[in-house]
C-alpha cells in the first residue's frame, strides 16, 4: 500500500472541507439543515471511499472535490436567493401546535408521537398546551414555541423576506400596517428585510446586503 498516495489523498481532503467551511459558511460544523447535511455526508464519502482505492489518481480525486465543491456553492447560492429553492431543499417549518391545539396529521407528518411533543414543549419550560400560541418545528428538529403572551415572543416578525403571521397576529396588527411601517424605513417591501424583531412594542429591521 502507497502511505504517500493516501497522505496526499487525506491532506487534499481535509483542505477541501476547510475551504468549504469557510467560504460557503459555517453552518456544516453544526449542521441547521438539510444542505450542511448532505455537504458533510457527501465530503465525508467521498474522502473516506477513494482516500484507500490507488486505482484512483490524486488528479482525479482532487477533481471530484472540485466539482463537489462547485455543486455545492450553486446549491448554496440557490437557496440563498431564491425562497422556493430553499423551501425544496433545506424544507420549511411546520406548525405542530395552533392556539393551544394540536395539529395531529402534521405531527405524524414529522414522525412526532405525544409523548415526543410533550416532551419537547417541557424542554422549554411548558407543561400546559393553552399557553401556546403556535409550536413551530424548524427544519434542524428544534420546537420553537410562541407563547400566548406579547412579552414572550421570542420568534422574528419577519425572516429571510417572509412574515410569520402568528406574531403579527400576537402583536395585535394585520400585514398592511407592517407593509407600511417597512416601507416608512426604506424599504421597498418586506421581502427586503433579512431580519424584523418586534421588541417592547418596537420593530427592528435588518437588511439585505444592498447586492442582494
Amino acid at each position: 500500500m502507497d502511505y504517500n498516495l493516501i497522505f496526499i489523498k487525506f491532506a487534499l481532503g481535509m483542505i477541501c472541507l476547510i475551504l468549504q467551511i469557510n467560504i460557503m459558511g459555517k453552518g456544516n460544523l453544526a449542521p441547521n439543515n438539510a444542505l450542511d447535511q448532505l455537504q458533510n455526508y457527501v465530503l465525508g464519502g467521498i474522502i473516506g471511499g477513494i482516500i484507500y482505492n490507488q486505482d484512483i489518481t490524486i488528479l482525479q480525486f482532487l477533481m471530484v472535490l472540485v466539482i463537489w465543491t462547485i455543486i455545492v456553492a450553486i446549491i448554496r447560492f440557490a437557496t440563498n436567493h431564491n425562497h422556493w429553492i430553499r423551501n425544496v431543499i433545506n424544507g420549511r417549518p411546520v406548525v405542530l401546535v395552533q392556539n393551544g391545539h394540536v395539529l395531529v396529521d402534521n405531527c405524524l407528518k414529522m414522525g412526532l408521537s405525544a409523548n415526543d411533543l410533550m416532551f419537547k414543549l417541557r424542554e422549554r419550560g411548558i407543561y400546559e398546551l393553552s399557553r401556546v400560541k403556535s409550536g413551530i418545528l424548524e427544519q434542524n428538529g428544534q420546537l420553537v414555541v410562541i407563547e400566548n403572551d406579547e412579552e414572550n415572543i421570542k420568534f422574528p416578525l419577519i425572516a429571510d423576506g417572509i412574515i410569520n403571521h402568528d406574531v403579527l397576529e400576537l402583536i395585535h396588527h394585520d400585514e398592511n400596517w407592517l407593509t407600511q411601517q417597512v416601507q416608512q424605513r426604506g424599504f421597498v417591501s418586506v421581502n427586503d428585510v433579512f431580519l424584523g424583531e418586534y421588541i417592547h412594542g418596537q420593530l427592528r429591521l435588518t437588511a439585505y446586503p444592498k447586492d442582494n
